[in-house]
């Protein structure tokens, strides 16, 4: 099934902007009441975040490169943690993404090594992809989605009983994943160990609050600020 269908015309904004703010601020719109917890995550003893992205046919370069740069640029902190990225697909062939750049996959589902950390920005997945995030999921800390990539979690089930966010859609949403309570006009939804981001530049909001969880709020303001970015936010939910 095509996820890009939000590509369209009638695509929709997510979320109200107040005006410029630090990207992975704590209260949005509904104020106090959307803070998040601060949910530290214990960084792997050799330090390496090993860090995912599921990529297939169709992939948005944004959903996948705004996360991976803020990853990436992680090391400007020279902290102790260090993410350590690669790409996975069900086979090395290269992917062509939305705009026609190509990527080829470092890994396949059959030889990629157990992620602390999964991307699934939004593609055309396949059946080996849902299975390859069922059996990661069990020991990943974060499995986290951008934009339509929500339809791929929520496919795997990992979403069941859980809220979740993502970018246009959202009636389709509704009617094919009836387990999953649906909040719109949100950058992201957190959960312990999933999270859904809107879509298209949220990827960097949520990416940052996954950094702040490992390396801590120095981390995540130090990786934010060599990036020159700051987001406009309708604010994270707090599930």
């Amino acid at each position: 099934m095509n996820r890009r269908r939000f590509l369209g015309a009638a695509a929709v904004a997510v979320g109200t902007a107040a005006g410029p703010i630090t990207a992975w601020t704590l209260a949005g719109r509904g104020g106090a009441d959307m803070a998040l917890p601060a949910r530290p995550i214990s960084l792997p003893p050799d330090g390496f975040v090993r860090t995912a992205f599921a990529i297939g046919r169709g992939v948005n370069l944004i959903d996948t490169a705004g996360p991976w740069e803020v990853f990436c640029d992680t090391a400007i902190y020279g902290g102790q943690g260090h993410f350590e990225l690669f790409t996975v697909s069900g086979s090395t062939e290269p992917v062509e993404t939305n705009g026609g750049l190509a990527i080829t996959p470092r890994y396949t589902y059959d030889n990629a090594p157990q992620p602390h950390v999964v991307v699934v920005p939004a593609h055309d997945e396949e059946d080996e992809t849902l299975a390859w995030l069922r059996h990661t999921a069990r020991r990943a800390d974060m499995i986290m989605s951008v934009c339509t990539g929500a339809f791929v979690l929520a496919e795997t089930g990992l979403l069941d009983g859980k809220t979740a966010t993502h970018h246009d859609s959202w009636d389709t949403f509704e009617a094919t994943f009836p387990k999953v309570r649906l909040v719109r006009g949100r950058r992201f939804v957190e959960h312990e160990r999933v999270a859904t981001a809107g879509g298209l530049t949220s990827g960097i909001d949520l990416a940052l609050r996954v950094v702040e969880r490992y390396l801590g709020r120095a981390g995540a303001t130090a990786t934010a600020g060599y990036m020159e970015y700051a987001g406009r936010s309708s604010g994270p939910y707090n599930a």
